[in-house]
C-alpha cells in the first residue's frame, strides 16, 4: 500500500508545485531617484526633459514562480487607472552579465509605457542555460500578467534586444499567446555566431549549455530559429531591427531569418540601420518604431 501511495505523493506535488507557475510573489515599488540611472536621467534632483514621462510611470521589482523556483524581474505600469496591454521585454547577456535592470527598461520601454503599456521582464533563473529551461521564465511570465490589475492578459506582445531576440523566437515557437514580436539584433543561427565570435562558444555556450561539447550541434539548432522558423506561431507577426555595424551579432544573422520567414510565408519586416549593437545613434528612431508596431499590431487589434 505504501509503495503505491508514495508515487501518487510524489505526482500531486510536482502538479501543485508547477500549478504555481507564474504565481506573483512579490511586488516592491521602485523610487528611481535612488537607482544608479538618476545621475543620467536628472538635473539638481529633477528629471531631464527627456525623462519627464517617468513621472507617469510606476516601476515595481517583482518575484514570481518558475518550475518551483523563485525568479525576479521587473515590471513598469502607467500610473493612471485603466486596462492596458502587454510587452514581455527580453533582457540580452547571460547569467550576471547585461541583467535587465530599472535602466534598461527606462532606455529601451519607458517611452512605449508611456503611451499605455504595461511592460513587463524576467532576469531568468540562477542556473542560465542560455536558451534552455529558463525560456519557461519567460512563458511563466504570461501566467503572471493575469495577476496584474492593469494588464489586459489577453492582449501580449513580446519584445526582446540581442540574446532577447532568440529567446523571443523560442516564445514564438512555444506560444500561441503572443500576438506580435519584436527581435532587436537578435541571434538567428548559433552555429554561424561561432564563427563570427569564436569566444563566445567556449565562454557562454559550452559554460551554460548542458553536457555542451556531447550535443553541440543538437542543441545550437534548438536555439537557433532558423532550422524551425515553420515552428513559430502564424497568427503572430515580427519586426526584426538590424545594425549592419553590430559587432556582436552580425547582420547576415537578420538577412538569414529574413529569407527563412519569406519562404514559410510569416507576417514580418526587417529594417536595417547602419548602427551598432544597441542603436546608439537611433535611440529616438527605435522608439518610434517600437511604438508604431505594437500600436498598430496589439494594441489596435484586440
Amino acid at each position: 500500500m505504501n509503495g503505491f501511495l508514495i508515487p501518487i505523493f510524489f505526482f500531486l506535488f510536482f502538479s501543485i508545485g508547477f500549478a504555481q507557475n507564474g504565481k506573483l510573489l512579490s511586488k516592491k515599488l521602485v523610487d528611481i531617484s535612488n537607482t544608479p540611472i538618476w545621475s543620467k536621467i536628472s538635473q539638481d534632483n529633477e528629471l531631464t526633459s527627456n525623462f519627464e514621462h517617468l513621472k507617469k510611470l510606476d516601476f515595481y521589482f517583482i518575484t514570481y514562480e518558475s518550475d518551483g523556483l523563485k525568479v525576479r524581474g521587473l515590471l513598469i505600469e502607467p500610473k493612471k487607472e485603466g486596462k492596458y496591454p502587454v510587452v514581455i521585454f527580453n533582457r540580452g547577456g547571460n547569467r550576471n552579465f547585461a541583467q535587465l535592470t530599472v535602466a534598461t527598461l527606462i532606455m529601451y520601454t519607458s517611452k512605449l509605457a508611456e503611451q499605455g503599456y504595461i511592460i513587463i521582464g524576467s532576469n531568468y533563473r540562477e542556473k542560465d542555460e542560455f536558451g534552455g529551461a529558463e525560456i519557461n521564465d519567460v512563458l511563466n511570465l504570461i501566467k503572471t500578467v493575469k495577476e496584474i490589475e492593469k494588464a489586459d492578459s489577453n492582449c501580449i506582445g513580446m519584445f526582446g534586444w540581442s540574446r532577447g531576440g532568440m529567446m523571443t523566437y523560442l516564445a514564438l515557437q512555444k506560444s500561441d499567446k503572443i500576438k506580435t514580436a519584436i527581435v532587436g539584433n537578435g541571434p538567428s543561427d548559433l552555429l554561424d555566431i561561432i564563427k563570427f565570435r569564436p569566444k563566445i562558444e567556449t565562454n557562454v555556450f559550452a559554460e551554460c549549455i548542458p553536457e555542451y561539447w556531447y550535443n553541440r550541434e543538437s542543441e545550437l539548432k534548438k536555439r537557433s530559429v532558423v532550422y524551425w522558423a515553420d515552428e513559430l506561431n502564424q497568427n503572430s507577426s515580427l519586426l526584426i531591427l538590424c545594425g549592419t555595424k553590430d559587432k556582436r551579432v552580425n547582420s547576415e544573422q537578420a538577412d538569414k531569418i529574413a529569407s527563412k520567414l519569406k519562404e514559410v510565408g510569416y507576417e514580418f519586416e526587417l529594417r536595417k540601420f547602419e548602427t551598432d549593437h544597441f542603436f546608439s545613434e537611433y535611440k529616438e528612431e527605435l522608439n518610434e518604431m517600437v511604438i508604431e508596431w505594437f500600436d498598430k499590431r496589439l494594441k489596435n487589434k484586440t
